[in-house]
Order: C-alpha cells, then structure tokens, then sequence
C-alpha cells in the first residue's frame, strides 16, 4: 500500500517511538476511573469507621485499616464525605477559600472520595490548587548526582556545581553497593561547597542508608517505598506498620524523611487488583498521612512509563501529586526518571508541577549527563540547564534554579575536588590525584575523568565503615587541610540533627542553615498579588542569563 507523505515523516517523530495502550481495567492499565474502582462512603460507629468506600471493616485488607484507623478524622468525615464532588473541587481552586479550610476537609475523605474528587477536575484547575495547596511557600527543586564509576571525585565537583546552581536537595546512588560510603562522602563536601546548608541523601538499602544518616554523612532519605495494594506490599516484605516504625527510626535519629511512591507501581508488580492507578495511589499517601511522615516523593517516579502510556496518564500524575498537597504534606513531584522520547512531551510533562511550583519540582533532575545516570536517566539532565533557565525566564517563574557562568563552574568544582583529595588523604584512603581533580573540574562526566582503582576504592570504602567515621571527622579533616568555610558549613549540618528543625514539613535550609518549611514560610497563596512571588533580587538573578545581548556589548 502507498504511504501518504505526511505519515511517513509522522511516524519517524520522536514521540511515535514511545510505548501506548488502550486502557485495560482488568489488569490495571487504567489511570483514573476504572469501573472497578470502589464507590464513596464511611459510616462511624462509636468512634471507629466501621465501613469505608463500600468495605465493611471485618473485610478490610491491612491498608484499609490503616487508612481508617490512623488517617480519617472521624470528627468531620461524615460531613465531608456528605458534599458533592464538585463542591470540594470548587474549594480547592476559590482563591477565596483558605488553603487551611481544604486541608482541614480533606481529613474526613476517604481514598474513593479523594480520586472522584480529583476526577472532576482539569489539569488546569489541577495546577491552580496546586499553587494553592503546596505546603511551603517557596518552591524548590531536587538532583541526581551518579557516575557509571562511583567515582567519588567527579560525584563532589558535580555535587558542587548543582548546589551552587540552586538544588536545595540532592541524590545520589551507586552502581557498585559498597562504594556507597565514598559517594556520600564526596557528595557531602560536594554539597557543602556548592552552597552551604544543601541537604544530600545516599539510596540504598535501608539498613546501610540509616547507618550513614546516623553517622551524620547524609541528611535525609526518601527510598522508604509504600504500596497501594497488599499483595505488592506483602512481596516486599512489608506493612504500613513496619514502614511507620521505619520512619519514626529515622526521625529520632535527627534525620529528614518522606515515603515514596507513585501511579503504576502496583501494575509493574502484578497486583493492581483492576483499579485505577489513581485510586491506588491515593491509598499510598493516604498511609504516608498516617504513618505521620512529612512527606512524600510521587508523581509515579520510576513507574511513569506505566501511567504515560495510557488516556490521561499525565493528568493522572498531576492529580497524585495535588492529593499529597491536600493532606498537608511536602510533595517531592517527580519529573524523575526519563519517559519518551520527545523534547516537547517532556515538556509538557513538566509544566505541571514547574508553573504551579511544587516543594520540589524534580525530585530527580540530572546532575550529571543522562548516561551518567544511576537511577535509569532523568527527564531533565544536565545538558538542559540552559533551556530550564530560560524557561523560567521566559515565564516569569520560580523553577529553584540559576544561570552560572563559566568560571564560577570551574571554580567550584575544583573546589570541591581539592576539597575531597584532603579528606582523603587525611583519613588515610587511596590518594586523589592532581590529574583527577584537573579532570574532574572540567569534566563532562565519567568519560573524561582517569579511571580509578575500584578495589582499593572499595576496601577503603568497607574500612571507613569499619572505623566508624562519621561526620565529625570530616570535619576536622577538612579544618585541618585549609578548608574552614567547608568545615563550618559541616558542623553547621550536623548542628540540624540536636535541634531536629528540619524535621518540619518541607523543610530546606538557606545558605545561612535557616530552615524554611510549612512552618515558617507557609504557603499563604490566596489569589494575585499574594503566596510567593519573586523578589526583585531572585528575578534579577533568574533573567541574567550570559546568552542575552546587553547595552555594554555595542560601541556607541
């Protein structure tokens, strides 16, 4: 058969080469409104829900009865749960109701409520009570910072460059498990370089993460993973109850955490039960709610080539994370890992979250080039940072991050680099060489650093667990060698673990370790001329961008 031309040039796009379906509600290929999903209602008996969204209690699964028992308020859930659907969505974008008021309703919902709620809204209404519902004022934006090699110098020199480009959080993970004591450590000074006061966290499993956390080498962690349906929960050996105590074990150690989860996770696994990915989802914050964790990382992270695939699947995205903002917590939103292969439907994607402002926009932008990428590459890398500037600039919007020039690259990864060579060699591991920290200050990524030596590496790595290194010792590693100002900004981190500030509900800290949360600085949005706005500094530093043509570049 003939080919139209057209077709043919179409289906060479980039976009035709992503992955689609039909929507197939028996198996969970649904992303919001499957005829499965349950139909609202609660009824309370002598202080208990003894019925929830058409289960009675003694047919409960352990998530239903956690949800019931630790995160409705059976004070107001009657009445919430009586108003109509597009009444509760009407509050949620009336620049005349108080983010406070939804919040308060939103405790009576049950999950059902929720998602029928959520399903009468727009993507537009979506994003205009996001801008209302964020728990802090100020948006903010998170990195990933990986190598291919785990190699610790280049992991510091780019950890500085993303700092001092604005990231208020960062990540890293490993490709070899027992390098992960060296990543924290190079992304700890990298951080602290970059900006000081910027919080990192190492992904691991949980044991070694928390041992790194108490040792005051990272500051946070956000891999502690909840599920919307109990046969997924119950393959990871797992229960809402064990992933609370695993929270509460973190916090009283001084260290900041949320959950994770995301739209698609149960149908990778087998087990979406025919419901909507939506309807699960909300089940999954809904346990972080009453686990009383602060917050949540979602927006279906490293699920989304699930939910994109299907009719609404975007949206659906949206809607997950609007929920976390409607239950009060931090949303941490994703635009994580990389999803197709169109510039123009990663775009899209993002403007969701980045025009509204989340707490964190990303929660896994590249720090590195994508092929540097542990986490499986990000929608964002480090490639895009011109078109993100720009792109605030062009709209006007606060997207966390900031134009840098050439030499205050340079600068500060060198920084970092020398920085992380004394450390080194004062804690007696494998010398960083000066070549490496030549390499690393310039670097692209791991193709352009000199290889290192990966068992001594890991040896070191195993012996610094070992002895028990912790973050006081790099402390006094990095005062010792000529780096106060890193040392100071060291201390001043694990200064954050006595008073356990940083704790609250999305909370970052400033260059001056101030924290800034929900508490402090709370979203106070309320319609035109009111919540965050940029101030005349932040815009000035947002539109200053090398590439623009000035007055100074002509001889007149």
């Amino acid at each position: 058969m003939r080919k139209q031309k057209r077709f043919e040039v179409l289906a060479a796009r980039p976009v035709n080469q992503d992955g689609f379906v039909v929507e197939w509600p028996e198996v969970g290929l649904i992303a919001m409104g499957s005829p499965n999903d349950p139909t609202p209602s609660i009824k309370v008996q002598n202080g208990q829900v003894i019925e929830m969204d058409g289960i009675a209690r003694d047919k409960f699964d352990f998530i239903d009865q956690f949800i019931a028992d630790y995160a409705i308020d059976v004070s107001i859930t009657e009445k919430a749960m009586a108003m109509e659907d597009t009444a509760i969505a009407k509050m949620l974008v009336d620049v005349n109701v108080s983010r406070d008021e939804v919040v308060r309703l939103v405790r009576g919902l049950t999950p059902a409520k929720i998602v029928a709620v959520l399903d009468t809204m727009n993507v537009v209404e979506m994003m205009m009570a996001v801008q209302k519902m964020r728990a802090r004022k100020i948006p903010s934006n998170q990195c990933h910072i990986t190598n291919v090699n785990d190699n610790p110098v280049l992991i510091a020199a780019d950890g500085a460059e993303a700092a001092m480009r604005g990231f208020d959080e960062m990540e890293t993970t490993v490709a070899v498990v027992r390098y992960a004591p060296f990543n924290a450590l190079a992304l700890l000074i990298g951080a602290q370089t970059g900006r000081a006061g910027t919080l990192i966290q190492c992904a691991l499993e949980e044991a070694t993460e928390l041992q790194l956390g108490m040792r005051g080498i990272t500051a946070y962690a956000e891999t502690i993973s909840v599920y919307g349906t109990e046969n997924v929960f119950v393959d990871g050996d797992d229960t809402p109850w064990s992933k609370a105590f695993l929270a509460s074990a973190y916090a009283s150690r001084g260290l900041k955490m949320r959950f994770t989860s995301g739209t698609g996770s149960e149908v990778q696994m087998g087990y979406a039960e025919g419901k909507s990915m939506l309807y699960l989802e909300v089940r999954c914050i809904m346990v972080t709610k009453g686990a009383g964790v602060q917050g949540l990382q979602n927006g279906s992270v490293s699920c989304v080539g699930v939910p994109a695939a299907v009719p609404s699947g975007i949206r659906a995205i949206l809607a997950e994370n609007l929920c976390t903002t409607m239950l009060d917590l931090e949303v941490a939103s994703s635009n994580d890992q990389t999803f197709t292969h169109s510039d123009i439907r990663r775009t899209a994607r993002t403007l969701m979250q980045m025009l509204p402002g989340t707490d964190f926009i990303c929660s896994g932008y590249s720090g590195v080039p994508n092929y540097d990428n542990m986490f499986a590459g990000s929608n964002w890398d480090v490639d895009d940072y011109d078109d993100w500037n720009i792109i605030q600039r062009d709209l006007k919007v606060d997207g966390g991050l900031r134009p840098a020039s050439e030499d205050e690259v340079i600068a500060v990864r060198n920084k970092a680099a020398r920085a992380l060579q004394a450390v080194f060699k004062e804690l007696g591991f494998p010398a960083i060489t000066d070549a490496e920290v030549e390499a690393a200050t310039y670097a692209h990524g791991s193709k352009d650093v000199p290889a290192r030596n990966v068992v001594e590496d890991i040896k070191a790595a195993q012996e610094m667990m070992n002895r028990g290194i912790t973050g006081l010792d790099v402390v006094k590693a990095l005062a010792k060698n000529g780096f106060n100002d890193l040392a100071t900004n060291v201390l001043n981190l694990l200064k954050q673990r006595i008073s356990g500030d940083y704790l609250h509900t999305s909370a970052i800290l400033d260059k001056d370790f101030n924290v800034i949360s929900a508490v402090n600085s709370r979203n106070d949005y309320r319609g035109p001329g009111t919540g965050y706005r940029l101030s005349e500094e932040r815009w000035n530093e947002i539109k200053t961008i090398s590439q623009a043509i000035k007055p100074s570049d002509f001889d007149v």
